[in-house]
């Protein structure tokens, strides 16, 4: 045994001097130039190449490693057997990846590659300002010689962009404001902002199908038309005006645009707002793939249609677009008091100028009880591309009503009922809104429910219909008055001339008897 351990000794000192020598007889640049020479005869002879992916370039965080890992996590998910859970920060989901020096397939246009993620420990490092992690992590990718340029071409393009989508659909959507008086929060950005958690949707909201799904088609082939925008030389970006009574479900339908496309939204409160520049600054802070919001833009400055206040002559509708009050918003001051001076004009390229172009993907939406108050300028094609009227709840409204609130289908109902319903909800002209809290009230009892709908909607039908009718009566009533009036005035015109006709057959008179007198 001792014999054994000797002569094992014995070889690895030969071992131990012999590596000494190559150390001595080949230096570090003849072994560097002989592994590469290795490296060139092996590549010859093989059919795959690699390509790394490291988590940190210099100094940098790599963002192709962090799309690879989050396109990934869709794979592993499926074909994963040991996997390792994230979750980022502002994200409602839990994320899957590849665990240390673990290996998966994936397929793009027929192509088979292979991704290894390789973690090993990384070297002592010196006094750094940006100390690095202790892990080295990065991505290898194996593909075939022949699918090279396919692969870089267009795969990690698409990686790129599946990731995006990935990432967007995964965090928390955001409600933005502007800061009060044009403040900066502690990062400096013009917006405050708190999760989006509204839960209203295009199958939830109450309006027409038929222009539900009109809307729905507007807004996918937004999202997909990149490439048509930039063929046609056009900004991505479109317009909704938003208009009709209170309560038909205006803010809903922003709502549920936004948890459709998965976009932000930016609440913009006009009457904050000092100046056009700071109109500017706030689109400018704005991020792609969002909403703009202003809602009742007509109470929230002065946008009259300038053709009503001038029917003279087009002087005076020139005169009307520059004067202040038209320019202001209302109550508020136009001088270097701090008070609000955005224009017509500075609204307009906010939503239609160069400005408009900073960002991409980005719709633009006003909300309006009042559309004949709007300047016409603000409503033509261009800047409000659709223009979307939120009526009074009609009969396929309310059966979406009635199956969000009570679960009721349509063969849940009597037929009779439903008749009943269909016949008089368009002469009652409720707004969802007042039909939505009537429901609410008695969730419970469904029966309960639908019979206090059917009365209240008749009651309203009925108030309608007189209203209608003393309305009628008064017209005619104030068509009687105005032709009384329209009559004496004739009266008065003609009274003039009845009485010099009465004094010439007096003077007749007086100079016959005066002659028989002679």
């Amino acid at each position: 045994m001792k014999e054994y351990w000797g002569s094992l000794a014995s070889i690895l000192g030969v071992l131990a001097f012999c590596q000494s020598l190559l150390h001595v007889l080949f230096p570090p640049e003849l072994r560097f130039a002989t592994l590469k020479l290795f490296n060139r005869v092996f590549n010859m002879f093989t059919s795959y190449c690699y390509f790394d992916i490291t988590e940190i370039d210099g100094v940098n965080t790599n963002e192709l490693y962090n799309a690879v890992q989050l396109y990934l996590s869709s794979c592993v998910t499926i074909s994963g057997s040991r996997l390792s859970l994230t979750r980022a920060l502002n994200s409602s989901a839990i994320t899957f990846g590849l665990t240390n020096n673990d290996t998966i397939f994936d397929t793009f246009n027929g192509v088979t590659v292979l991704w290894e993620h390789i973690v090993t420990q990384r070297q002592a490092q010196t006094f750094s300002w940006r100390p690095l992690p202790d892990e080295k992590r990065g991505f290898t990718l194996r593909i075939k010689k022949k699918d090279k340029s396919l692969i870089l071409d267009s795969y990690l393009d698409y990686i790129m962009e599946k990731a995006n989508d990935m990432r967007r659909k995964n965090e928390d959507r955001l409600l933005y404001t502007n800061s009060r008086g044009g403040s900066l929060d502690s990062r400096g950005h013009p917006w405050e902002s708190v999760p989006f958690k509204h839960p209203s949707t295009f199958e939830t909201l109450a309006m027409d199908p038929v222009k539900k799904a009109e809307i729905i088609e507007d807004l996918k082939d937004f999202a997909n038309g990149q490439s048509f925008y930039q063929k046609t030389g056009r900004a991505w970006k479109r317009g909704y005006l938003l208009y009709g009574p209170p309560g038909t479900g205006k803010s809903s339908m922003i709502a549920a645009m936004a948890n459709y496309l998965g976009y932000d939204i930016y609440d913009l409160e006009l009457t904050e707002v000092h100046h056009n520049s700071e109109l500017r600054k706030l689109l400018m802070k704005t991020s792609s793939k969002s909403i703009i919001v202003i809602e009742d833009i007509d109470c929230s400055i002065d946008l009259s249609n300038r053709k009503k206040g001038s029917p003279n002559n087009s002087s005076s509708i020139g005169s009307s677009y520059c004067d202040p009050e038209m320019r202001s918003g209302p109550g508020l001051s136009t001088g270097d008091e701090g008070g609000n001076s955005i224009t017509l004009s500075g609204l307009l390229n906010f939503t239609d100028g160069l400005w408009s172009c900073c960002g991409s993907e980005r719709i633009f939406v006003f909300t309006t009880n009042h559309i004949d108050k709007l300047d016409p300028a603000l409503l033509r094609s261009g800047r409000m591309d659709m223009h979307v009227f939120m009526s009074y709840c009609s009969f396929p409204a309310l059966r979406i009503l009635l199956k969000n609130y009570l679960g009721n289908a349509e063969s849940d109902l009597d037929e009779g009922v439903l008749k009943e319903l269909e016949e008089v909800i368009d002469k009652a002209e409720m707004t969802p809104a007042d039909i939505s809290e009537l429901l609410i009230k008695n969730r419970r009892n469904k029966d309960r429910a639908v019979i206090e709908l059917l009365e209240a909607l008749k009651n309203k039908a009925e108030m309608k219909l007189k209203s209608g009718e003393c309305g009628r009566e008064k017209n005619l009533n104030d068509v009687g008055e105005e032709e009384e009036e329209e009559e004496q005035e004739k009266r008065a015109l003609e009274s003039p001339k009845e009485g010099c006709d009465y004094e010439d057959s007096i003077k007749k008179e007086e100079e016959d008897e005066e002659k028989k007198i002679k």
